[in-house]
């Protein structure tokens, strides 16, 4: 009885060593920041702990998704919400979604906040530089996203211990929490050449995270955000393009979360939910796409 108890004992303290581990980067890994990086990495980290979290968002519910409507309501169609609503709060929520504007992940979650009753806790992955490496980048984050752009990924050489740190954090986000939900663009960058439903080709580092956390994933189209915001938001009252945001259905990965942990089963899963941002792509161009004069004929 005795040995069972402190094996009962000491797989608890397992878990929680791994917990405290995944929270937290170690010395040697904040280590490879500058002075400025790890300031900015430092504070954004604590408001998203604890009741600062709760705090941002709050925040972001009541203001950061009320401007975001009052500049967007005349322009934004949603379609397929109700996939998301049909996502259990109580396992972290994986949205992938297409990457052309700064406001892509804004303007989603600022629906979400608005349109559904969802329990809500934002975490969006963000590529470190301004963001981290200057009290402007900082404040940007504040200011846009209540601190909700985290953990961040530096993506150099000199700074690849913390981003082992990084991507370590953001597989626990992704594997627990009540109302997580994480939006990530799976092409890595935003692709500013080509027309709205183009797509660039898909970064393996998000197969991995899924394969290793294991969420619910909803694949999400983007489309008609340009990157300028005061033309954008001038837009919402002087005929700006049309904002269409598809959510599609909740994917079954089964298949692969039964193959082996590997690059290749990695890449697999990132090729994978481009087809299915691409499947949305194809319902958005079917509606929106300008029509040629042979089209337009046809239809008169």
């Amino acid at each position: 009885m005795q040995i069972q108890e402190t094996s009962t004992i000491n797989k608890k303290t397992d878990e929680q060593l791994v917990t405290v581990s995944s929270l937290h980067p170690t010395k040697e890994e904040l280590s490879a920041l500058t002075r400025m990086e790890r300031f900015c990495f430092n504070f954004a980290h604590k408001m998203n702990q604890g009741r600062w979290k709760s705090l941002m968002t709050f925040l972001q519910r009541h203001i950061g998704s009320l401007w975001i409507y009052v500049s967007t309501y005349n322009l934004m169609n949603l379609y397929g919400l109700e996939n998301v609503d049909k996502t259990s709060p109580e396992r972290p929520l994986l949205l992938v979604a297409n990457h052309r504007s700064f406001f892509d992940m804004y303007a989603v979650s600022a629906m979400l906040f608005r349109k559904t009753k969802r329990p809500m806790v934002l975490f969006f992955p963000v590529r470190a530089m301004f963001f981290y490496d200057s009290f402007l980048g900082l404040f940007v984050n504040f200011v846009m996203g209540w601190f909700s752009m985290y953990p961040p990924f530096f993506y150099s050489n000199e700074k690849r211990e913390f981003d082992k740190y990084s991507m370590r954090h953001l597989i626990h986000i992704c594997s627990e929490g009540h109302g997580h939900i994480i939006g990530f663009h799976p092409e890595g960058k935003r692709n500013l050449e080509g027309d709205d439903w183009s797509l660039l080709r898909a970064q393996p580092g998000i197969g991995k995270i899924i394969k290793e956390s294991n969420p619910q994933v909803v694949p999400v189209f983007i489309a008609g955000l340009g990157n300028n915001l005061p033309k954008q938001v001038l837009g919402n009252w002087r005929g700006g393009k049309k904002i269409r945001i598809w959510f599609g259905e909740q994917l079954d990965l089964s298949e692969f979360m039964q193959k082996r942990d590997s690059v290749r089963t990695h890449k697999e899963i990132a090729d994978f939910l481009m087809t299915k941002m691409a499947e949305l792509g194809e319902k958005d161009k079917r509606l929106f796409a300008p029509k040629s004069e042979k089209q337009l004929s046809n239809e008169n």
